[in-house]
C-alpha cells in the first residue's frame, strides 16, 4: 500500500487496459478516479466496487476526451492529481487516401491531444505537492508502424514525443513522465474479435491467436491488463525515481524485431 495518500486519475478506464491500471494502483493504496465518456449507473457502480475491494476512495467522472476543455475540466474537478495515467484511446483502420478526415481528427484528439490537456493541468498540482507521476499509455505503434493505421501510429508516436518533452520540463522536480508501449493485450474488445477470426480463417482459438492475431508478437502470448497495471505501479515506486522520459515496451518482443 505504498501509494496510500496519493490520488491517481486514469482516463478511459471503465474497461480494458485503463481498468487494469486502475485496479493495480488501487491495490497499491492509491485513491483512484476512473473515467470514460459515458455517465451510466454501472460506471459509478464500478468505481464503488473498486473502492470497496481495495479499501480506497474511488470515484467515476464522465468526460469526453475528444474535447480539450473536458480533459482539463476532469483534472480540475478532481482537484488533486499525484498520478496521471493518460490511457484514453480509439482506433480506426483505413488506407490513407480513404481515411475519413473526421476519423483522423477524432483519433488525434482522443489519443494524443487529450494527454496534452490533462498533463497541462496536472503538472502544476504535482509541482505544488513536490511529487508526481505521469504515465502515458502509448503502444508498440508508438515505436513502429503498421499499414492502414496512419492516425493511430501518428498519435502514438506523438505520445512518445510528448512524454520526452514533459520529462525534460520536469526533470529534477520529483516528477517523472514515462510511456508504456503495450503490444497486443487481452482486453474484452480483443477477446470479442477472436470468434470472428476463427470463422474467417477456419482455425481453432489457440491457432488463430498464435498465428493470426499475435503474428507480430514473438512471444505468441497476449500481455494482460494486470501486467500493464503492474508496470504502471512500478513506475510510481521509488525504484523508478530516476526513470523518466523513456518508453517501456510490454510487447512480447514485437519491437525487438
Amino acid at each position: 500500500m505504498f501509494l496510500a495518500g496519493k490520488t491517481a486519475v486514469i482516463t478511459g478506464s471503465n474497461s480494458g487496459i485503463g481498468l487494469g491500471v486502475a485496479r493495480q494502483l488501487a491495490k497499491a493504496g492509491a485513491d483512484i478516479v476512473i473515467n470514460s465518456f459515458t455517465d451510466r449507473p454501472e460506471d459509478h457502480a464500478l468505481a464503488s466496487e473498486l473502492g470497496r475491494e481495495f479499501g480506497v476512495s474511488a470515484r467515476y467522472i464522465a468526460a469526453d476526451m475528444a474535447q480539450g476543455a473536458a480533459c482539463r475540466g476532469l483534472i480540475a474537478e478532481v482537484g488533486v492529481c499525484d498520478i496521471l495515467v493518460n490511457n484514453a484511446g480509439i482506433q480506426h483502420v483505413a488506407p490513407i487516401e480513404a481515411f475519413a478526415p473526421e476519423k483522423w481528427d477524432a483519433v488525434l484528439a482522443i489519443n494524443l491531444s487529450s494527454a496534452f490537456h490533462t498533463t497541462a493541468v496536472a503538472l502544476p498540482m504535482m509541482r505544488q505537492a513536490g511529487w508526481g507521476r505521469v504515465i502515458n499509455i502509448a503502444s508498440a505503434h508508438g515505436l513502429t508502424a503498421s499499414p492502414f493505421k496512419s492516425a493511430y501510429v501518428a498519435a502514438k508516436h506523438g505520445i512518445v514525443g510528448l512524454t520526452k518533452t514533459a520529462a525534460l520540463e520536469t526533470a529534477g522536480q520529483q516528477i517523472t513522465v514515462n510511456a508504456i508501449c503495450p503490444g497486443y493485450v487481452l482486453t474484452p474488445l480483443v477477446e470479442a474479435q477472436i470468434p470472428d477470426q476463427m470463422q474467417t480463417h477456419g482455425m481453432d482459438r489457440d491457432t488463430v491467436v498464435r498465428e493470426v492475431m499475435l503474428a507480430r508478437q514473438p512471444s505468441r502470448e497476449f500481455a494482460t491488463t494486470d501486467q500493464i497495471g503492474g508496470t504502471a505501479v512500478f513506475l510510481c515506486s521509488d525504484h523508478a525515481a530516476q526513470i523518466t522520459g523513456t518508453t517501456i515496451s510490454v510487447d512480447g518482443g514485437w519491437t525487438a524485431l
